[in-house]
């Protein structure tokens, strides 16, 4: 491996902990902020941060060919902006911004649609990511991104944006997959950043758990 090459694989290391970190702070937002009501919350800065470690993922996943991980990000995405919206705060972003923020994905999937064949073989063959690991890492992907369809669901018919104990048990079964993707994978952003949250998921599932008791 060449200089270049290191510094291309630190870089895409750095942006894929940057993700990671805006990711560990919603949890650590939102358990903070719901150890100090007693109860679990949904705080706006955790649809925000939510976001923004959205975006980086996916740029993260896309530089590594880990069709798993895209899929995951590209599938949540709207619920944020839907939770964003719920809580109040999509009208206070500046027009051409929530314009941007609605059209770069479907921006990105006509981009991929014209080139179908060649991301095809880039995601699909990549001799990295065997077939069977493919399609476990995007199994765990897509169990830990359902979390956000069972929140939205959740959300939509009480009409407020809620985080129900289904959201953090999806949430731990999913974090767990994912850890040990990363494991047979040697990705030591996807081992660290999931790792961080399972005290959280367990927590919140306690303090719903005392919650109802009470």
């Amino acid at each position: 491996m060449n200089h270049l090459q290191i510094d291309n694989a630190y870089g895409i290391m750095a942006i894929g902990f940057l993700a990671q970190a805006f990711f560990s702070a919603r949890i650590l937002v939102q358990w903070l902020l719901s150890e100090r009501a007693k109860k679990v919350l949904s705080p706006s800065a955790f649809w925000v941060l939510s976001l923004a470690g959205a975006y980086l993922l996916c740029l993260y996943g896309w530089l590594r060919n880990d069709f798993s991980i895209v899929l995951g990000q590209f599938i949540s995405y709207y619920i944020y902006l839907w939770n964003l919206h719920a809580k109040g705060v999509w009208t206070k972003v500046p027009r051409l911004i929530r314009y941007m923020l609605l059209l770069v994905p479907m921006v990105a999937l006509a981009l991929v649609a014209d080139n179908a064949e060649t991301y095809f073989n880039r995601f699909f063959h990549n001799e990295e990511v065997p077939l069977w690991l493919l399609i476990y890492g995007s199994a765990g992907q897509v169990l830990f991104t359902l979390r956000f369809v069972y929140q939205w669901y959740y959300s939509y018919h009480r009409a407020q944006s809620s985080l129900p104990a289904g959201f953090w048990l999806l949430s731990l079964a999913g974090s767990l997959t994912i850890v040990s993707y990363g494991c047979i994978r040697s990705d030591i952003v996807l081992i660290i950043g999931q790792s961080f949250g399972l005290v959280a998921y367990i927590r919140n599932l306690c303090l719903l758990y005392q919650g109802r008791k009470r």
